[in-house]
C-alpha cells in the first residue's frame, strides 16, 4: 500500500501510518528499531531498497529523509509504504526550504519508541556525525567513505569528533578480511616483521586496514597500488614466509601460509543491504574502530618512508628462510641415509686412529737416545760459539 501526502505534517504521517497498518490487518508489527537514511534525490532508490532488505533480517520503519534546503517556502511532501513486500514500514520524506535546514524537527515524531535508532548517511555523511542535527538522533551513525564526493575522507576530523556509535562502511568491509587475518596468526602463530596492503588507488578500506595492522602488530605497514577491485592482496612478512591473502577478482581469494598449500577462500565483494545488516546486528561501540581511527591519523603524520618494510629486513627474513630450508634437508638427507651414516662414521673413526699414531710417533722420536746425542751435540756447538763471539 502506497500513500502519497502532500504539504503536509509529522502528525498526519504517523496517522497514515497507523491507517495502513490497520488496513493490512496488522495493527501490531514487530519492528526492532529506526532507519533513518539521509540521501539525495538522486540515490534515494537504491539507499531505500538496501535498507528495505537489510529488513528482512531486521524488520524497521525507514525513514528516507530527502533535504531540499533553498529560498522557497518550507514545506514537507512524504510517500507512506507498507506492505507490497516490504518487511517494516518505509516512509519517504521530501523537505523543502527553511524546513531541510531543522530535519530533527520532522523526523523525531515518527521515531518508533523505546527502540534503538541508526542513522544512515549513503553519500558519505558529515565530517563529525555525532555533531550533525540527525545525527545527535542515533545510537549508530554510520557513513561510507568511500562514496563521499569529496576526494578523499578527512579521517582527522572523524578521529577527533569519534563518539561511541560511529562507524563507517569502509570499516564494516574489512570484517572477512580482518576475521582471515586473526585466523591465520591463530594457526600459524609466529613473529610478524611487516605488512603489505594492495588496493586500488585511494581505497579508504585498504587506510583503515594498514592501520589496524600497525595498530595490533606494531609493525611497518607499506601500501601498494593495483587494478582493484577493491583491496587485492594483504601480506604479513614472518621468518618463514609470508602469510598471504590474496583477491584479484574481487569474489574468490587464495589464503596462504608458509608450509601449508594454498586454499581458495570465498571473500566476495559484498552488497550495501549485507553492509547495513552487519551494522545492525552490533549497535554498542566499536572500540577498536576508535583506536584504528587514532592510528590512522599517526599513520598520516609519518614521513613515507616509515611506513615501508625495509627492503633489507625482506631480505635478511628470506636469507633466514633458505639456510633454515638447507639446515632441514641436511639433516632429512642424514636421517634418510643409513650407508652414508655409516660411511661418515667409519672415515671419523679412522681419522682419529690416525691422529693418535702419528701422535704416539712423535712422542717416540722425541725419548730414543740418536734424538737425545743430536740435540745435545747441537746445544754444544751453539755454546761454543757464543765464546768465540765473546773473545773477539
Amino acid at each position: 500500500m502506497i500513500i502519497d501526502l502532500t504539504d503536509t505534517t509529522s502528525s498526519e504521517i504517523a496517522s497514515a501510518l497507523l491507517r495502513a497498518r490497520r488496513n493490512a490487518g496488522s495493527p501490531a508489527m514487530g519492528m526492532v528499531g529506526t532507519i533513518v537514511v539521509v540521501v539525495d534525490e538522486a540515490s534515494h532508490h537504491d539507499a531505500m531498497k538496501a535498507a528495505n532488505e537489510a529488513g528482512r533480517e531486521h524488520p524497521s520503519r525507514v525513514l528516507v529523509a530527502i533535504l531540499r534546503p533553498g529560498r522557497g517556502a518550507p514545506g514537507l511532501d512524504a510517500e507512506v509504504r507498507v506492505g507490497e513486500g516490504i518487511p517494516g514500514e518505509a516512509v519517504l520524506l521530501r523537505l523543502h526550504g527553511e524546513l531541510a535546514k531543522v530535519p530533527e524537527s520532522v523526523i523525531t515524531p515518527l521515531l518508533l519508541p523505546d527502540s534503538p535508532v541508526i542513522v544512515w548517511w549513503p553519500g558519505g555523511g558529515p565530517k563529525v556525525p555525532a555533531d550533525d542535527p540527525l545525527g545527535r538522533l542515533g545510537r549508530r551513525r554510520v557513513t561510507d567513505a568511500a562514496a563521499t564526493r569529496r576526494a578523499s575522507v578527512d579521517f582527522t576530523a572523524r578521529a577527533e569528533g569519534y563518539e561511541p556509535g560511529d562507524t563507517d562502511f569502509a570499516w564494516t568491509r574489512l570484517t572477512p578480511w580482518r576475521a582471515l587475518l586473526a585466523a591465520a596468526l591463530d594457526q600459524y602463530p609466529t613473529k610478524v616483521t611487516g605488512a603489505e596492503i594492495t588496493s586500488a588507488k585511494g581505497n579508504p578500506s585498504a587506510d583503515l586496514l594498514a592501520a589496524w595492522l600497525q595498530h595490533r602488530l606494531g609493525v611497518a605497514v607499506e601500501q601498494k597500488t593495483s587494478r582493484g577491485p577493491g583491496i587485492t592482496a594483504a601480506r604479513l612478512f614472518t621468518p618463514s614466509g609470508p602469510i598471504a591473502l590474496t583477491r584479484p577478482d574481487g569474489a574468490v581469494a587464495t589464503f596462504s601460509i608458509p608450509g601449508a598449500p594454498d586454499r581458495p577462500v570465498a571473500l566476495k565483494r559484498r552488497t550495501t543491504s549485507e553492509l547495513l545488516s552487519e551494522e545492525l546486528r552490533r549497535l554498542d561501540p566499536d572500540d577498536v574502530y576508535a583506536q584504528t581511527l587514532a592510528c590512522m591519523v599517526e599513520r598520516e603524520s609519518m614521513p613515507a618512508d616509515a611506513k615501508k618494510v625495509s627492503a633489507v629486513n625482506r631480505h635478511s627474513v628470506q636469507t633466514a628462510v633458505s639456510k633454515a630450508a638447507e639446515r632441514t634437508a641436511s639433516v632429512e638427507g642424514k636421517a634418510a641415509s643409513p650407508e652414508l651414516s655409516a660411511t661418515v662414521t667409519k672415515k671419523t673413526t679412522a681419522a682419529k686412529s690416525t691422529a693418535k699414531k702419528t701422535a704416539a710417533e712423535k712422542t717416540t722420536a722425541r725419548k730414543s737416545p740418536a734424538r737425545k746425542s743430536a740435540v745435545k751435540k747441537t746445544a754444544a756447538k751453539k755454546s761454543a760459539g757464543k765464546r768465540v763471539a765473546g773473545r773477539s
